[in-house]
């Protein structure tokens, strides 16, 4: 929806707004805000709000370290969980000398390259519908020091609390290993919290088609409309925010971690995309299952550069515990159609319209911003190259016996893929390279943080040798 500077205030007085958040996305995906008093929105509006750019991971240094993040107002919404009525507005982040956005800001990187994509004469439009799964639990215990390291998960509906005394009585109801799709009441025992945040979803202006329980114990999945790239990867910041503070007053914990369970099946946000020119979906054809050599030449440029895409869509070292043979992993980078056992997915659907590609590898602690515009411009030069993806895999790749490519093994190599391979993002003016090596130096810390450190697994296999 488009909203005049008139509208917005509008819709403060019709809310008794008295607080306006103002937020932003840093380059690991995370949320930031500021509260202005809703005395100074016209301030807000015309001018922004500044804030300290060097306490914010990956941009700053404390001598330069002054921003300002200018609001988007289409995306104005009232918070639904904060008691005082505040009015949330995304923004981008921006220079404040020369007023040219912040070439880290990932909200803008995601906004260059729609203009790059209508500069290639390929499109002029492209739509991202994501699909992040996600975990509830009632509590959370971590430790982690010099001499003590562990977590521990709780929840009801996990195997191992299958013995253990619960208030009421223990029913015995609960998914076991793997068998948590789509059952009924009492075994899906959550039903009413979803029902709570699609509520609210719809609440703050998304579109919502259903939700269900998903195949792990406590992991879950709400469908939500596709839109644009940047209206998507607005849409995924809005579900993790309404899904965690749902949960929050339900009494739990929602996490978007990829592979919180050992043995279990992990989170994934699968991404269809498609990108149209003048109204109508390039991607429709018949030379494969209804799609047409423009979309197999944007899975090519997919599969070609997946492995630096992994980089940005599947971000943590616990992404590489989802992305492993045996869990519905789809590690392996090749496509077909209905065929869920490849990265990329050709949906069966009956109108022109809804022809599309599903990446199956992305994981939700991907910032879509990111995540998302890597897919495009790597699908973009494989339409510019005419990357060929090869044949389809029709049977399980799993058993198939062709050797394949599959996605990054880790993080580290994840990184260093990216790293030699930067030029179809560097190239279009999308990424900058000082961007690239400020994110590898980032994410190469989080993993140096995580390699170095003992794991309780390494006790019990090494301790005793």
């Amino acid at each position: 929806m488009s909203y005049s500077k008139d509208d917005i205030k509008k819709i403060v007085k019709d809310n008794a707004v008295e607080f306006i958040s103002t937020r932003f996305t840093d380059m690991l995906g995370i949320w930031h805000h500021m509260t202005v008093h809703v005395d100074l929105i016209d301030d807000v509006l015309d001018n922004g709000v500044a804030f300290d750019g060097s306490s914010i991971s990956g941009w700053r240094s404390i001598n330069n370290s002054d921003m300002l993040m200018k609001p988007d107002l289409e995306t104005a919404f009232v918070d639904p969980f904060i008691e005082t009525p505040t009015l949330i507005l995304i923004c981008d982040v921006y220079e404040p000398t020369s007023s040219t956005a912040y070439t880290r800001c990932p909200r803008s990187i995601a906004k260059k390259a729609i203009e790059f994509l209508a500069g290639t004469g390929i499109g002029d439009t492209c739509y991202f519908g994501a699909e992040p799964e996600f975990f509830v639990f009632d509590d959370v215990k971590v430790k982690n020091t010099s001499g003590e390291a562990g977590y521990k998960l709780g929840c009801s509906e996990l195997p191992n609390f299958g013995d253990q005394d619960q208030d009421g009585g223990n029913s015995g109801h609960r998914p076991y290993l793997k068998g948590g799709y789509v059952p009924v009441a009492p075994v899906d025992h959550t039903i009413e919290q979803r029902n709570q945040m699609v509520r609210t979803l719809k609440q703050v202006g998304m579109e919502v088609e259903r939700h269900h329980h998903e195949v792990a114990s406590a992991q879950h999945e709400i469908g939500i409309k596709f839109d644009t790239l940047v209206g998507t990867a607005d849409n995924v910041q809005k579900f993790k925010y309404v899904v965690r503070n749902t949960a929050q007053e339900f009494g739990q914990t929602a996490t978007f971690m990829p592979k919180p369970l050992a043995g279990d099946n992990g989170s994934g946000m699968h991404c269809h995309q498609s990108v149209w020119k003048a109204g109508k979906n390039t991607f429709a054809g018949d030379v494969y299952e209804h799609l047409s050599q423009e979309a197999l030449w944007y899975i090519g440029g997919i599969i070609k550069h997946g492995r630096a895409i992994n980089a940005f869509t599947n971000p943590g070292t616990n992404s590489y515990k989802r992305l492993v043979p045996g869990y519905e992993a789809p590690v392996v980078l090749a496509y077909a159609a209905k065929n869920r056992s490849v990265s990329i997915r050709i949906p069966h659907v009956d109108s022109e319209n809804g022809r599309r590609i599903e990446a199956r590898f992305p994981d939700p602690t991907s910032c879509s911003y990111l995540g998302m515009t890597a897919m495009l411009l790597a699908g973009l030069d494989g339409i510019k190259n005419k990357i060929d993806p090869g044949k389809a895999t029709e049977d399980n790749a799993y058993q198939s016996g062709e050797e394949l490519p599959t996605v990054a093994p880790s993080l580290f190599v994840a990184l260093e893929e990216l790293n030699a391979d930067r030029s179809f993002l560097t190239s279009t003016g999308v990424f900058t390279d000082e961007f690239i090596d400020a994110y590898i130096d980032l994410k190469k810390g989080e993993d140096a943080k995580y390699r170095s450190g003992p794991h309780p697994i390494e006790f019990e296999m090494y301790y005793s040798l």
